[in-house]
């Protein structure tokens, strides 16, 4: 289900009045976006793909989950007009950046600048959570 709301950002003096949505089956009508949010308890795992779930999105950016099971892998694409940062949450993985293969791990963050190619693999044992952030949003 797809809910908008205004929010309210406070920028130093400024105030500026956002027209939001957000597509999310654990995030109720009455989220507070002003509070701290959990990505972790968020994720949704499944067993055929990787799983998807957006936590924020504006018309100027949004912030998902990408979740892997071992074996699983996001292929190689890319997004023009949109910039990409990944922050592994959880998990490692190999990371693909143009014709690059990088090692991340929970901590590491990567940046995809626009129209460069990218993308994931699991090829651990264990779950990988990604966060994802994408701007301007798609």
């Amino acid at each position: 289900m797809i809910q908008a709301r205004s929010v309210v950002i406070r920028s130093g003096t400024c105030f500026r009045t956002l027209k939001v949505s957000f597509k999310e089956p654990n995030l109720s009508a009455d989220t507070n976006y002003t509070d701290a949010i959990n990505p972790e308890s968020m994720a949704t795992f499944n067993p055929e793909k990787m799983g998807k779930s957006t936590i924020f999105q504006s018309e100027h950016i949004l912030v998902g989950l990408n979740t892997f099971e071992p074996g699983q892998a996001h292929q190689l694409h890319t997004h023009e007009g949109m910039d990409k940062v990944y922050h592994v949450l959880k998990g490692q993985g190999l990371f693909i950046l143009e014709d690059r293969e990088i090692e991340m791990e929970a901590g590491l963050m990567l940046v995809a600048p626009d129209g460069m190619p990218h993308g994931i693999r699991n090829h651990s044992r264990d779950r990988l959570i990604v966060l994802a952030i994408l701007a301007p949003t798609p």
